[in-house]
């Protein structure tokens, strides 16, 4: 399988050098993914990414190689993901249902949603609401690329490109949205989403840095994706 001629070593110095960055994408995923998960299936899915960034990188568009490949190969173990669809419906179910909640609220109330008003609203106890939550954090529905946009993309700023302007166009509309919505968290789950996608700490680091357990970054970083979801519902199904 020929490789990108931008790279003269070839396959073999291809998967010398990249290989350690498929390793970190791939246990960087695992933190949120329960154990019946296998990391080699997501380092398998991420050098398949990895050898389709080498035969499709184009550098005068700007970006490095390395940013580039970042994005095929998280997207290959996404695709990965999605294939085995490990998450019960009712997690779905349930991280929709709280995201409208939310969105309801918010609307209504001109103001970040609490923990409270969503789980009365829902007719749920505190720890029935954590719970939902927690289980948001790990399923693939609330990840942001289910909202259009890719992980490397948040930690990277950038977009892979469109077809053409009208695809660029909305891509950069997009990622302004995301960006002010991410803005307008709260601070501590805006922290924490920085935390993990910008710095790509795991949850147990980020628990030690704010001296809080790893259920509880959690259970944030659950509250900040279905908040986002409910912020960008506009943009569900686009």
């Amino acid at each position: 399988m020929a490789t990108h001629p931008y790279f003269e070593g070839g396959f073999d110095r291809l998967i010398e050098q990249y290989t350690p960055l498929v390793k970190r994408i791939a246990y960087h995923l695992m933190t949120r993914l329960p154990s019946s998960v296998s990391v080699d299936d997501l380092v398998q899915a991420g050098m398949v990414g990895l050898l389709e960034a080498s035969r499709n990188y184009k550098p005068q568009l700007g970006a490095s190689f390395e940013t580039y490949a970042g994005i095929r190969i998280r997207g290959a173990m996404l695709d990965e993901l999605r294939k085995n669809d490990w998450a019960p419906k009712s997690v779905h179910r349930k991280a929709r249902e709280m995201a409208e909640v939310v969105r309801e609220i918010e609307a209504r109330e001109g103001r970040d949603a609490r923990d409270e008003e969503v789980a009365q609203a829902m007719g749920l106890t505190m720890e029935e609401y954590y719970k939902i939550l927690q289980d948001a954090n790990t399923s693939r529905m609330l990840a942001f690329e289910e909202l259009g946009v890719d992980e490397e993309a948040i930690s990277r700023g950038m977009l892979e490109q469109g077809t053409g302007p009208l695809d660029d166009t909305a891509r950069q509309r997009f990622q302004k949205r995301l960006a002010e919505a991410i803005a307008r968290l709260p601070e501590r789950e805006r922290l924490v989403v920085s935390l993990y996608y910008d710095r790509e700490l795991n949850l147990r680091e980020i628990g030690q840095l704010l001296g809080v357990s790893e259920s509880r970054i959690s259970q944030l970083l659950g509250q900040a994706m279905i908040r986002l979801r409910a912020r960008l519902r506009d943009w569900q199904g686009r």
